[in-house]
């Protein structure tokens, strides 16, 4: 990608994200990058311990793809942070891809998901998140299209740490700049310390045991994570 497109991207981003609070610049970037991308919708997610905070999303279906790899486990968010590597899953519907992620990808393809590229928000040796493009159809984007993906995630990646850690000098209020989206997430984590002392297991079982119990349930990790902190459901009580 020549110099002249690099600035016209970033040109697009600073435009959407100019006059933003903190706590709207996720949004805003989600929002600019349907303007930069032939995709019909995006995601950004933090690199958490064990499992992804959603970020911002385009729209509710994006969000809702985003919420299935978290109660998953699985999915192309997760290898590219795991990998910090770009992920391409251009047929969702296909025997390969269905291979690679065979829950997500049919889940995916049944609300209309066809094609999917995660890529990691960070540099090779740090990966702090990732950018999930979706697509209504299936196939490659075209090179020139991957070119200006790769750019807009280092720009994103950018633009996300340039933000400030709060909003105010209260005490109290660090790491404000976090969306309502990634904000609520922290239930997810409230939920998995809560079942770790009902149940004396480790961290990592607590998640599965959340994971499971919500893929039971055809409920979302984070659904279920409300539920337990709001003491409506237990682990020491049901049965596992």
């Amino acid at each position: 990608m020549g110099r002249r497109d690099r600035d016209r991207v970033a040109e697009v981003i600073a435009e959407e994200i100019r006059g933003a609070g903190p706590r709207e610049v996720p949004q805003r970037l989600c929002d600019a990058v349907l303007k930069l991308l032939p995709v019909s919708g995006a995601c950004m997610a933090l690199r958490g311990d064990g499992i992804p905070v959603p970020l911002s999303a385009s729209g509710e279906r994006a969000a809702y793809v985003m919420e299935m790899q978290v109660t998953l486990g699985d999915g192309p968010c997760l290898e590219a942070a795991e990998t910090g590597s770009v992920v391409s899953a251009p047929d969702l519907m296909s025997s390969r891809d269905a291979y690679r992620w065979p829950v997500f990808a049919q889940q995916a393809a049944a609300l209309g998901v066809r094609s999917v590229y995660a890529l990691p928000l960070g540099d090779p040796a740090v990966c702090v998140g990732t950018l999930d493009l979706y697509r209504d159809v299936p196939g490659e984007l075209a090179a020139e299209e991957v070119r200006t993906a790769r750019v807009v995630a280092e720009i994103v990646t950018d633009a996300l740490v340039a933000l400030p850690r709060a909003e105010s000098d209260d005490p109290d209020d660090g790491g404000c700049w976090l969306s309502p989206l990634a904000t609520d997430h922290d239930d997810v984590y409230r939920a998995i310390g809560m079942v770790m002392a009902q149940l004396g297991v480790a961290a990592d079982e607590a998640l599965s045991l959340l994971r499971g119990r919500a893929f039971a349930k055809s409920r979302t990790v984070l659904e279920l994570s409300h539920e337990v902190v709001a003491l409506r459901t237990r682990f020491d009580d049901l049965p596992l």
